[in-house]
């Protein structure tokens, strides 16, 4: 098996103080080798400058960075000047998203889906930029069905994506089903398993029913059974999520991509449990 694709995300912070904790947790994951960071980027494009500084830092400590774009509730000049600003930084790298309204916003902008954007890139940018997307093995939430969402996956990898990283999962059969089927569909690029370590289940919970993304029954009993005892909760989830990642790779995932929320703890002790 050739070596895994290992990326971690993390977003822009908004404080002094959560800038250097970023800069301890990269300095901690950079030990790992990962091939790029990515950077989130607010709803609407609200945290761009905060993106682009953490980005244009994160190359100048000799790393590849890989911004969030997002592309509902902008205009194609909008977008262009982003582009055209991310290439004066020599940034080849983008993960293309159509993203989230502001609350309180009703208007969509120029773009309505992610493929508009990739293909607006393309025509703008050409090959310069290597373009992620992302994908949803348990389908998006939005999605009028099933095939509807594999439909739209695909627009994307024919607008010219180069690869994609899903939502995270804990079902590891979602992601070889979802494989297989794209790969029915005549879909070659390489789909990057998303990983969320479990540290704080109660907000993982919250976040995962707005989101989408399914806890199986069993494993959010169990969290639950745990009640407060955070200890006990990090040493299963670690082993669960290690577990599931082990048997992704052995599966052929081409890589793992780390939602780290700005935490190095979880995602090294995941690591080094691969053997990797």
């Amino acid at each position: 098996m050739s070596k895994p694709i290992l990326s971690f995300e993390f977003f822009p912070p908004k404080t002094p103080e959560g800038m250097n904790k970023l800069r301890a947790a990269r300095q901690q994951l950079a030990q790992l080798h990962p091939e790029f960071f990515s950077v989130t980027f607010g709803a609407g494009g609200s945290t761009r400058d905060h993106t682009l500084e953490t980005v244009i830092e994160i190359q100048r400590e000799g790393h590849k960075a890989a911004p969030h774009l997002s592309c509902i509730g902008s205009t194609r000049e909008n977008i262009r000047a982003i582009l055209n600003e991310y290439k004066s930084h020599g940034i080849r790298h983008l993960v293309a998203l159509r993203g989230d309204l502001p609350s309180g916003t009703a208007d969509v902008g120029e773009f309505r889906y992610a493929n508009e954007l990739v293909s607006f890139i393309r025509a703008e940018t050409g090959d310069w930029f290597n373009i992620e997307v992302a994908a949803y093995p348990e389908y998006h939430p939005q999605a009028m069905s099933a095939q509807a969402d594999l439909l739209n996956f695909k627009r994307k990898t024919e607008a010219g994506a180069n690869a994609a990283i899903t939502q995270y999962f804990y079902n590891a059969d979602a992601y070889f089903n979802f494989v297989d089927e794209c790969q029915r569909m005549g879909i070659t690029i390489p789909i990057v398993p998303g990983i969320m370590p479990i540290g704080n289940f109660s907000q993982l919970a919250r976040f995962s029913d707005t989101c989408g993304a399914e806890i199986p029954r069993w494993l959010r009993l169990k969290m639950q059974s745990y009640g407060d005892d955070t200890d006990s909760i990090r040493a299963f989830g670690i082993d669960f999520v290690a577990a599931m990642c082990e048997r992704l790779l052995k599966g052929g995932a081409p890589g793992l991509h780390f939602y780290t929320l700005n935490h190095a703890g979880l995602v090294t002790t995941i690591w080094q449990r691969l053997g990797l």
